[in-house]
């Protein structure tokens, strides 16, 4: 069977995506998280137009607990990533859709130790370019309590501390830095 780089020939009824190459399976897999990312924002201002930005908040935080947790759960059973040290929580992480989304570098200093760099994040350029302040709650409050779900569910023992966090004085500061430390 050819592989398929594109789906422009004519319609298939016995479709899959297994047709595709590797190559064009890993745009599609970039596209799925660029397309979560906007779901999310969507959502969000959607809410947000409705409701106000602290009920848009409000759901936001309750449905990001929510799903932090069943992605962490479903990427770490689907990929046998097994452990309770802080390379466990990077490797959980490297293997979620969202991290597609960054420029990002880890730094992993020993098995109970590491440092999380995320050089850009688009989610922030949006908000900072919104210009209302949003960044804060998000960056300040959202983001810890999903790094921490993501990191208390292989040890309630790491801990997360943001090292750098939004706002800005440039954009050519970082957007944020994150130490995972285990702590026995």
């Amino acid at each position: 069977m050819e592989e398929l780089v594109d789906y422009s020939g004519k319609f298939d009824t016995e479709f899959s995506h297994r047709k595709f190459t590797k190559e064009t399976l890993l745009k599609l897999l970039n596209m799925y998280s660029e397309y979560m990312l906007r779901i999310d924002g969507f959502w969000y201002l959607t809410v947000m137009d409705k409701w106000g930005n602290e009920e848009a908040f409000d759901c936001d935080l309750r449905v990001w607990e929510k799903a932090q947790l069943y992605e962490t759960k479903t990427i770490s059973s689907l990929l046998n990533i097994h452990g309770d040290d802080v390379v466990t929580v990077m490797k959980a992480m490297q293997a979620s859709p969202w991290m597609w989304i960054y420029d990002y570098e880890m730094d992993v200093k020993s098995n109970e130790h590491a440092i999380l760099t995320i050089r850009s994040c688009p989610t922030l350029l949006s908000l900072e370019k919104e210009g209302k302040g949003r960044e804060k709650p998000i960056c300040q409050v959202m983001e810890p309590k999903t790094m921490n779900i993501v990191a208390h569910y292989f040890n309630k023992n790491i801990r997360v501390t943001p090292l750098k966090m939004p706002p800005r004085k440039s954009k050519e500061e970082i957007p944020c830095k994150w130490e995972f430390r285990l702590e026995r």
